[in-house]
């Protein structure tokens, strides 16, 4: 894998273009945030003029350029379970860098709230929510043939531990199947960009830390086991189909809530990630928080683990999908790329940081360690560095006020602002794409644009 990464990250560099300096966005995006400005053929890019052509030049009337000048097309990505944690703040953020954007979602382990809130968020642009689910490949179907998607981000799936060991079928069921049948409809319909949302479970108990992409896969649970078989049936697909673009991006651990408190972690049933154990121990019925294991070889006998701020893994998606619509990175393979801080806290760290974000103590809980733990997880992000441009920016303080703030802001989380407003409206299905129908942005960028 590493002469791969080596050959792709040269052949980015020798294919970088003009388009791809223009994704960079403003000052505090700090990655590659508009999608490529693609433009619709006016059909005259010169005037006539007594037989010759007059080039548009700097002293061409203003006017006459804003009635002649071409109208980018934005790219349009299906996003399926956008509603949930990570998928809602992805969303927000493609749509305020001027993707279009369709949700599917069934809203089974998300709350149609934040669908409401992912539009308030984004400055005017609107996400369309089709609910759904995306083992169904009748849904699948009539989605594809009625939207000429350019990419898919996938992340619907279930997500957690200790239920994927309860009820394994289950699992597989929609994690492994629920992916095949999307890629499949994907091929249907030629579409060919691809960013899954994976995890750093596929690496099990890991050795060696930091952890790197070409680190032994080993998962220890059914949930890393569906991650691990979709990313292998992800490079099949790469190599059956060497048009096809993927990128595999292996989170670490999603902490934080977007910057306004109107979006955060929201977990249906009983949570089971450290920092909405934390939240909810500080509340008036809160319970202690377990810490289990204090006698690991860690400076403060704690576990440690890399905790990356949900809005970085956002622009981690954004990076990931423009360089997926702007090079011919990833083309003909599935390329894993890790998304961390590359640094760890324990959680005797991760509490401290919450009381000081919070002002409130956190009861605990000394208890045995639990049967697979690791004493350390950490990511190694230099390979999103390098092709991605991508780099963590908030930092562990930074997660623990975000989160503060939506606990605050919402005590019941989602549920109680979801009685106070009306429920989102789902998009109906609109008739399938028939020829002769406007460019989109892939129709664009391969010059078919009659």
């Amino acid at each position: 894998m590493k002469g791969v990464v080596s050959a792709r990250r040269a052949h980015l560099n020798a294919r970088a273009s003009d388009r791809l300096k223009g994704l960079v966005g403003g000052s505090n995006c700090g990655v590659r945030c508009r999608p490529p400005p693609v433009h619709r053929p006016s059909g005259t890019p010169h005037r006539t003029d007594g037989g010759k052509k007059v080039r548009r030049i700097a002293n061409v009337r203003q006017e006459e350029v804003a009635l002649t000048a071409p109208k980018p097309i934005s790219p349009l990505v299906l996003a399926t379970g956008g509603a949930g944690f990570v998928g809602s703040h992805v969303v927000v953020s493609l749509l305020t860098c001027g993707f279009d954007v369709v949700v599917l979602d069934d809203f089974s382990n998300s709350q149609v709230e934040a669908a409401r809130r992912i539009n308030k968020l984004a400055g005017g642009r609107r996400a369309k929510f089709v609910r759904g689910d995306v083992a169904d490949l009748r849904t699948l179907r009539d989605l594809f043939r009625t939207h000429r998607f350019d990419a898919v981000i996938h992340f619907a799936g279930l997500k957690a531990v200790g239920e994927s060991v309860a009820a394994p079928e289950r699992y597989y069921d929609v994690n492994v199947s629920g992916s095949a049948r999307l890629l499949a409809t994907m091929a249907e319909h030629d579409v060919s960009r691809f960013v899954f949302s994976s995890s750093a479970t596929v690496y099990g108990l890991a050795e060696k830390v930091p952890i790197a992409e070409d680190a032994p896969l080993d998962p220890t649970n059914p949930y890393g086991r569906t991650k691990l078989i979709v990313e292998t049936l992800l490079a099949d697909v790469a190599a059956a189909r060497t048009q096809t673009q993927i990128v595999m991006l292996r989170y670490f651990n999603p902490v934080g809530a977007h910057p306004s408190g109107m979006l955060g972690e929201d977990p249906i049933g009983e949570p089971t990630n450290l920092f909405p154990l934390i939240a909810r121990s500080v509340g008036l019925a809160g319970q202690p928080l377990r810490i289990f294991g204090t006698d690991y070889p860690t400076p403060d006998g704690t576990c440690i683990r890399d905790y990356i701020h949900v809005q970085d893994l956002a622009d981690g998606h954004i990076a990931a999908l423009s360089a997926l619509l702007s090079t011919d990175l990833a083309r003909g393979v599935a390329l894993p790329i890790n998304l961390g801080n590359g640094h760890g806290a324990s959680v005797r760290q991760a509490v401290a940081a919450f009381e000081v974000a919070s002002g409130r103590t956190v009861p605990t809980i000394d208890a045995p360690q639990r049967p697979g733990d690791v004493a350390a997880s950490i990511a190694d992000p230099s390979r999103a560095a390098a092709l991605l441009g991508w780099r963590p920016r908030r930092d562990l303080d930074a997660m623990c006020r975000d989160m503060w703030r939506f606990r605050v802001l919402n005590p019941q989380g989602y549920r109680d602002a979801a009685e106070e407003h009306e429920t989102p409206r789902f998009a109906p299905s609109p008739p399938p794409v028939l020829a002769g129908a406007p460019p989109t942005f892939t129709d664009a960028i391969r010059g078919d644009t009659r």
